[in-house]
């Protein structure tokens, strides 16, 4: 009689993907178990029912937020240098004025610097903006 050669491919259960492999190996271990409470034991095990975490702001060009001031590239430099303390001075000016409108940031763009705002921005609030500047 000849001697049978061991079978050298995976199982199916062995080829699967770890989470089917876990549903697998929670079904062998609770057999008496609905397949629906294995999916929740599952989920619960991997915390599959925590939401992901997403970024609301998502924009396509220019907003109503948004105020481009023109710059040559010597100014935007040395503006972006203290950004942190012209946003600070920004916000309490037009706090001092009753504004409900505050600066989150400031970029540079190509040609000009881009304030960003929590609000659309009334005349007098650009005014101002373009006063400090």
């Amino acid at each position: 009689m000849e001697k049978v050669k061991p079978y050298n491919k995976l199982l199916y259960a062995r080829a699967l993907t770890p989470k089917v492999s876990d549903m697998i190996k929670i079904k062998e271990n609770y057999p008496s178990l609905p397949t629906k409470k294995i999916k929740n034991i599952h989920k619960i095990i991997n915390n599959l029912d925590k939401l992901k975490s997403r970024i609301n702001m998502t924009t396509k060009g220019l907003s109503r937020k948004q105020i481009i001031i023109p710059m040559d590239n010597d100014n935007k430099t040395k503006f972006m240098a203290l950004s942190n303390d012209y946003i600070a001075n920004l916000n309490k000016t037009l706090k001092n004025i009753k504004s409900n409108v505050i600066v989150d940031y400031a970029y540079i763009d190509q040609n000009s610097i881009i304030i960003v705002t929590n609000k659309i921005t009334f005349l007098s609030d650009l005014q101002i903006i373009k006063n400090y500047i």
